[in-house]
This record gives structure tokens, C-alpha cells and sequence, in this order.
């Protein structure tokens, strides 16, 4: 008989929430910078291509390096690398809060996407290694997936707030506190873990890695913001072929990066792709209820923000009742698609809106991100339960990587069906920008006099809530389709678990030591 494993005691829950500061802080980064735009633009004076990339180089760092890191932390030690990362990047904050020029603010936030990209892979490693009963380990992996969802929201509010009293250096300031406090208690409560025969690092995987990463994200994240451009798509198809040779180079590798056992453990491609599926979903709909609250409702900046937290209290709870469930025997199979069926109905109350809908807009984005993180708490701890210890950095770095994909995907195609419908709901007489962007059509309608800009405010608002339901309907089917998919691959999964424990009941009673 298999002894049960050990249960995590005191030390390893004051662990995790240690933990979390980090991972609170990588994903709250995404979004920091989105108010402090002005006073950085006023301060440092950078062109319109430094505008862009002091937004964007974080995110792009982060996603090409997660793969290298978390295999790099399988290696070395994932606290060690942890430890590194987060001595990176508070000093990378430091260098950001104070930086004199556009470049040196570029510099700086590609140094945090490197520390992000050592943090984020190497705390779920670590989450796996130090919760080793399946109940317990559920739990805490259902707290990562709500702070880091949580995280993402939380990164805009606070930066209008700290925008709002001090200077836009001070976004980056909040970083500190949490760094130094993960460096000094890091060493005495986190264990240390790494694979005892990794091989040796495989250098010529990591700009493969990065070149298969990054053109797509590029590519995925332009089209749409920018729409349909042959220049992405080139990027995107280069990315898929470097992404071939990566996968070649795993496949032929003595020492790989990412080792192909990883997708013979049972659960854990099912789950790799479900989560990605997930990610679709939960950034799509971020394209459009952030521009729905600012340029429909006509929400500020900072109200549209703190209007995007009540979402938050759904969130907060959906991933631990989850837990609770297939604690109690539930099937995990059922949760998954559960948890698709609920956010394709989060979908489905978007698709209801109209252009003065702002409850059932925060409350469609309520369910549908609860439903998300169901799927993705219960995913994430079945990759990391089918992946060996030994590759729990590996495999974490494969969720996160596939999270990145997913999430450029659905800005991507859910983009694209909402300015389809746009475009097609405007009037064939309006300007060209205003048949572009609803961004384009405020403008020019603030141009016109009287009513006619009125109108033209008018029918640029019914455009995009129409593409915003049209979208929202194509989510929604997606969703379906993934919780039939969920159903039928995890039930199977489990029907073999069990089918495995039978046989091995039925070879220990025939054994000589079972007689």
C-alpha cells in the first residue's frame, strides 16, 4: 500500500503566502504603467516607438523567457533561481522608478520581464514541490491562480492611485517592500528543489525558445490592437516555424529543455491545452469591457478601473469552493466543465448588453473570470500533479508560456470579429477613422458640430457593443465546445486511473508478499 504523503504544516502555509507578494506584484506589472502614460510622457519626452515599447517589452521578455527560466530552476534550484529573480527584479524596479530617459525606462522594465520570468514559473514549482497531499496542494494552487488573476486588475487601480498623490516613479517603488521581504524570510521557509540528474543546459534551445515565443505574441497582440497587416502575419508564421525547430530540438536533444516524458504523463497535455483554451477566453473579453467602460458608459480612466474590481469578489471565491468540490468527491472532470459552462454564461450575459449596461456588463465579467479560474486552478494542479517533481519547473513554464498564448489568441480573434461588426455596423458615409476604431470615431465626433456629432458618438457606440455581442456569442460556443472537450478527455483520464489502480490491487493480491 502506497503511504499517504506528508501534509503541509504552518511553515509551509506562511511559505505560500510569502509567495504570493511576488507573484502579486509580476502579474500586477502588466498593467501598472496604464496611468502613469501622461506623466511619463510629460517627464521623459519618448517618441511614439519608446511609448510603445516602455509598455510593451515587459510582457514580450517575460513570455519568450519562461520557458528557459523554469527549466534553467529545474537545474540550479528553483529557490536559488527564485531568490536571484527577485533581487533582479527589485533592483530592476529601483533603476525604473528613477530612470532619467526613455531608454533607461526600456532597459529597465526588459530587466523586470526578466525577473518576472524567473519568479513566475519558479513559485509554482515550488507551490508543487512543498504541497505534496493532493487536497492541500489543490488549495494552494487555487490561491496562485486567484492572485494572479487578481494581480491583473489590481495593477491599473493602484497605479491611478500612486499616479494620483506621488510621482509615476512610484509605481515601481511599491515593489521593494515585497522583494526584500521574499529575500530575507525566502531562505529560512521555502525549501530548496531542483531535478538530482537534470544533463546538461541546452544553450541552443533558449533562442529557439524565444524565437518560436515572441514573434507570435508579437504578431498576435498587433493584430489586435491594429488589425490585419501581411507584416504580423509573417511575424506569426515565422514564430510557428522556429517553433518546429524547437520541438525537433526536444525531440533530438540528449539534455532537452522541455523533456517530451512530460507530455506521456497522463492529464498533462489535456490540461496544457484546456488551460490555454482558458486563457482565450478570459483575455478576449478584457479587449472589450475595458473600452466598453471608458468609451461607451464614458467612464474615466480611473473609474473604469476601480468599476473592474468588483468582479474581483466572484474571483476571489471561485477557485478554493472548486477545490472544495472535488475534495468532497466531485469529479474533476465535472468542476472543468462546470467551470467552461459558467464563463460561456459569462459570455452569454455580455452578449444581452447594449450601450447603457454597465451592471450586467461587471456582472457577465464577474462570472465569466470565476468560471476561468475554476478551470484554470483545476487544471494547473492536474499538469503539475501528471509532471515529475523533478520537471515541476518545466512543466510550470509550459502552463504560463500557453497562458501567454492563449491570452494574445482571444485579443487576437475575439478582436477582430468585434471591428468586423464595427466596421460593418457603421455608416458607409462616416469618415474613415470613425469606421476604423471606436477610439477614431470619438474623435472625429469631437470635431463636428452640434448633432452631428451626437450621431456620430451614437452610432460608433451601437457599432461596438453590436461587435462586442458578436464576439462575446463566438466565446461562448468556443467555451461550450471546450467544456464537451473537458468532459469526455478528463472523464477518460480518470476511467484509466482507476482501471491502473484496479490492476495494481489485483497484481499486489496475486504477488507473494500480498498472500
Amino acid at each position: 500500500m502506497t503511504p499517504n504523503p506528508p501534509r503541509a504544516g504552518r511553515r509551509e502555509w506562511t511559505a505560500l503566502t510569502v509567495l504570493m507578494l511576488p507573484l502579486l506584484l509580476v502579474s500586477m506589472d502588466v498593467s501598472v504603467l496604464y496611468f502613469a502614460v501622461p506623466e511619463i510622457s510629460a517627464d521623459l519626452e519618448p517618441s511614439g516607438t519608446q511609448q510603445l515599447w516602455i509598455f510593451d517589452i515587459y510582457g514580450f521578455v517575460l513570455a519568450g523567457l519562461l520557458v528557459t527560466m523554469g527549466s534553467l530552476g529545474d537545474r540550479v534550484g528553483r529557490r536559488k533561481l527564485l531568490l536571484i529573480g527577485a533581487a533582479a527584479f527589485g533592483a530592476a524596479s529601483l533603476l525604473a522608478a528613477y530612470a532619467h530617459s526613455a531608454e533607461t525606462l526600456i532597459a529597465a522594465r526588459a530587466a523586470l520581464g526578466i525577473g518576472g520570468a524567473t519568479l513566475m514559473p519558479t513559485t509554482m514549482a515550488l507551490v508543487r514541490t512543498m504541497f505534496t497531499d493532493p487536497a492541500q496542494r489543490a488549495k494552494a494552487i487555487g490561491l496562485w491562480s486567484g492572485v494572479m488573476t487578481a494581480g491583473i486588475a489590481l495593477g491599473s487601480v493602484m497605479s491611478g492611485v500612486l499616479v494620483e498623490h506621488f510621482w509615476w516613479g512610484s509605481v515601481f517603488l511599491v515593489n521593494l517592500p515585497a522583494m526584500a521581504l521574499l529575500l530575507v524570510l525566502g531562505p529560512a521557509l521555502l525549501p530548496e528543489s531542483k531535478n538530482p540528474s537534470p544533463g546538461r543546459f541546452d544553450l541552443l534551445s533558449v533562442p529557439l525558445s524565444m524565437a518560436a515565443v515572441l514573434p507570435v505574441i508579437y504578431g498576435l497582440k498587433e493584430l489586435a490592437a491594429e488589425g490585419w497587416n501581411v507584416r504580423y502575419v509573417v511575424s506569426i508564421t515565422v514564430g510557428l516555424l522556429f517553433a518546429a525547430l524547437f520541438v525537433q530540438r526536444q525531440r533530438t536533444s540528449a539534455s532537452p529543455m522541455i523533456p517530451p516524458a512530460l507530455f506521456r504523463g497522463r492529464g498533462f497535455t489535456p490540461a496544457l491545452v484546456l488551460n490555454t483554451v482558458s486563457a482565450f477566453g478570459m483575455m478576449g473579453s478584457a479587449y472589450f469591457t475595458t473600452q466598453y467602460l471608458q468609451s461607451v458608459l464614458g467612464k474615466s480612466s480611473l473609474e473604469a478601473a476601480l468599476w473592474s474590481l468588483l468582479p474581483s469578489v466572484l474571483i476571489g471565491a471561485a477557485a478554493p469552493v472548486a477545490a472544495q468540490l472535488v475534495q468532497r468527491g466531485v469529479e474533476r472532470a465535472y468542476v472543468v466543465t462546470g467551470g467552461f459552462l459558467i464563463s460561456a454564461g459569462g459570455y452569454g450575459l455580455l452578449a444581452l448588453a447594449d450601450t447603457d449596461s454597465l451592471w450586467l456588463v461587471l456582472a457577465a465579467c464577474g462570472v465569466l473570470a470565476a468560471g476561468i479560474v475554476i478551470v484554470m486552478s483545476q487544471l494547473t494542479d492536474l499538469a503539475l500533479s501528471s509532471a515529475p517533481v523533478e520537471k515541476a519547473g518545466a512543466a510550470s513554464s509550459l502552463l504560463e508560456t500557453g497562458t501567454e498564448f492563449g491570452g494574445a489568441l482571444g485579443m487576437a480573434a475575439l478582436g477582430s470579429i468585434g471591428t468586423a461588426l464595427y466596421r460593418h455596423g457603421m455608416p458607409s458615409d462616416a469618415p474613415a477613422p470613425a469606421r476604423e476604431t471606436l477610439g477614431g470615431a470619438l474623435a472625429v465626433a469631437a470635431e463636428l458640430p452640434g448633432r452631428a456629432g451626437d450621431a456620430l458618438t451614437t452610432a460608433a457606440r451601437e457599432a461596438f457593443t453590436d461587435g462586442m455581442r458578436g464576439a462575446a456569442l463566438a466565446a461562448a460556443l468556443l467555451l461550450v465546445v471546450a467544456a464537451g472537450l473537458a468532459a469526455a478527455g478528463l472523464r477518460r483520464i480518470r476511467v484509466r486511473e482507476e482501471a491502473d489502480t484496479e490492476n495494481a490491487g489485483q497484481a499486489d493480491r496475486l504477488s507473494p508478499s500480498g498472500v
